[in-house]
């Protein structure tokens, strides 16, 4: 399979979760699908190669460690769910789950920039 698609497979997934966890309460979770969830994008994770995984992860960092934050929130800091999304960030989480300093590929081209 080509390493774009899968690049990009396991982005959206990670984007994806981040988003569903952000600021949930743990009455809010369904550790069923999470459980699911969290699983395949470790499985995944593993599977990209050494050099692909490296050229991305400083974004899983900043991806996975918001959505780390968010459920450090919700569920206790030794939760097995948080243990295995910590094992796929290599660099420094993210200070909260709205920790949104890093500027974009995009945005450093002249892309649009929120004017908020």
């Amino acid at each position: 399979m080509d390493v774009r698609i899968q690049i990009y497979e396991f982005a959206s997934s990670a984007g994806a979760l981040e988003g569903f966890l952000y600021r949930r309460n743990s009455t809010d979770i369904d550790v069923n699908t999470l459980s699911g969830w969290i699983a395949n994008l470790s499985e995944a994770y593993g599977l990209l190669a050494a050099e692909d995984r490296q050229r991305i992860q400083p974004g899983i960092d900043q991806t996975l460690g918001r959505a780390v934050r968010s459920l450090e929130q919700a569920l206790s800091g030794d939760h097995p769910f948080i243990r295995t999304m910590r094992s796929m960030i290599a660099g420094d989480l993210p200070a909260s789950p709205d920790d949104f300093r890093k500027v974009k590929w995009f945005q450093k081209q002249g892309g649009p920039v929120n004017s908020t």
